[in-house]
Parts: C-alpha cells; structure tokens; sequence
C-alpha cells in the first residue's frame, strides 16, 4: 500500500511573499548591465549667451580662413580629402607642388594614380589617398562635367568624401551654411556644453539649432581656430579665451576673458595663444 502524499501546509492568508536574491546591483535580476548616463542633448547657454560667444569670435577674427592651401573648389577638395588623419601643415607641404601642374580633375586624371601617389608620399594612407583623389576626379568627370558639385548628397558619393569633408567645401567654396565638426568642435560641444552630443552629426545638429544665423558662415572656422589654439585638448589656454566669462567648462581656470581685439593674420593664430597672458597681438596694419 502506497504511503500517503504528505501535504505542504497552506500559507497563512496576507503573509508577504519570500523575496528572491537578486544579484548586487540589478533590481529585476536580468544580467543587463547598468544602462550608461545619458549624454546631456541641450546647450548649457542661453541665446544671448550664445549669440555674445560668436560676436566676440567676429571681433576676435573679422574673416577666418581655412588653413589648408587651395586655388580653386576641387583642389580644396582634393585638400580636404588629404587631410583626413594628417596635419594641415603636412597636406600643404605635400600639395603646393601637386597643384602647379593638377589644378582640375582633368589634370589630376592625366597625372595619374602612381603620380599622385609620388607628390603625396610624406602624408598619412598616401596610396589609399591617391586612389581615392583619382577616384573622385574621375566621378566628377563622368556625373559632373569636371565642376564640384554644391550639394552634400552628390559630394558624399564622391570617393572619399564624407560628410565632414562635404560640409567644408560647401562652405568654403560656396558660401553655405554647414558646421563641419572635426575633433576640436567635437570636444568643444561637448566641453563647454555648448552643443553636446556623442557624435559629430548630433554636435553639429546641436550647433545648427543654437547659431545666430548672421554668424554661420565663419561660425566652424572660430569654432575649430579656438579649439586649436586656445582650448586647446590636454590644456586650455583659458587666460587667452575671450569668452572666459561665460564659458560653462568644469575644468577652466579663470573667470576673467582676455581682452577683445582682433588678431593678425591666421598663421599668426598660434603665437597669439602662446604669447603671455594679457598681452594679444594687434591686427597687422
């Protein structure tokens, strides 16, 4: 005869119910890891703040120019292009020469792949480069009569050309109102808190919402000069920033902006921003 089951005795009526372990540090007990804080998506200024940072920036530099060397659109392509993980001062050095005899992509194509490659030979992936600047002379023949395309559509199908490199050309060659986002505008959205963002698109989103229309044409340039050589990645030079007063950055040194004139020339930029505190150059006469 089979033993009777034993009964598990009923729990009393309104008595809590035991609580499982959970692992340290998850309150629903799924292997999920802690979701990261996310990144901040509003400027830290207001709109007379912001608009007071490009005033100053136009005072500072009335007409700031790019500082790669070109004569016309498609060598200021072709620069661009070049300068992707390379110095400015590198890609002129390597282009000076390249331009005097292959100023058009009609040029740049005769010239040839292995040419190219000899003119460009001191800068950064030169061979994947030269392939890419026959590449984009190539297209711009065959879908553009040889002319520079001015929409970002048609340039980012270009070889080698990305969003970045188009929104530079479509400023500087034809006036549009783009903010190319490099590494400097990436930390300075983000430092200052003036156009955060985890990547370059929503920096420059971020930036195209909060820039006074009157200031967008050099807006990128005084954005990418100040990160260059004022705020500068492993130190800023906050006793030449002449927007001391209103940054928002945690890790500025002083309250106090320096004074607000014009600089000389641009490739003077540099010694303005190591020269000492208080003492900025004079614009050239």
């Amino acid at each position: 005869m089979a033993s009777p089951k034993s009964k598990k005795s009923p729990m009393p009526k309104n008595s809590p119910m035991p609580k499982k372990e959970l692992p340290p540090g998850r309150r629903d007990g799924s292997n999920a890891k802690p979701r990261p804080r996310p990144v901040r998506s509003r400027s830290l200024y207001s709109a007379a703040e912001v608009h007071e940072i490009f005033r100053r920036f136009s005072i500072q530099r009335p007409e700031p120019k790019g500082e790669l060397e070109h004569v016309n659109a498609f060598t200021l392509l072709v620069a661009v292009v070049l300068s992707a993980q390379a110095t400015d001062a590198g890609v002129n050095k390597a282009t000076r020469a390249l331009f005097k005899v292959a100023d058009t992509p009609q040029k740049m194509l005769a010239l040839g792949e292995a040419k190219v490659g000899d003119y460009i030979r001191t800068i950064g992936l030169w061979r994947n480069k030269a392939r890419n600047v026959i590449a984009l002379s190539q297209a711009l023949i065959a879908d553009h009569g040889g002319e520079v395309p001015d929409d970002r559509e048609q340039l980012v199908k270009l070889p080698g050309v990305g969003r970045k490199t188009a929104n530079v050309v479509l400023n500087m060659a034809f006036g549009q109102h783009t903010m190319a986002v490099d590494t400097h505008i990436l930390r300075i959205g983000n430092r200052l808190g003036l156009a955060p963002g985890k990547t370059p698109e929503q920096v420059e989103q971020g930036l195209l919402k909060i820039i006074p229309d009157e200031y967008m044409r050099h807006a990128h340039h005084w954005l990418i000069l100040h990160g260059r050589y004022v705020c500068k990645a492993r130190k800023p030079n906050c006793p030449a920033c002449v927007i001391a007063d209103i940054c928002k950055a945690a890790e500025k040194t002083t309250d106090v902006p320096a004074p607000l004139v014009p600089i000389g020339p641009l490739g003077l930029a540099d010694e303005v921003a190591n020269s000492p505190p208080r003492t900025p150059l004079r614009a050239s006469s």
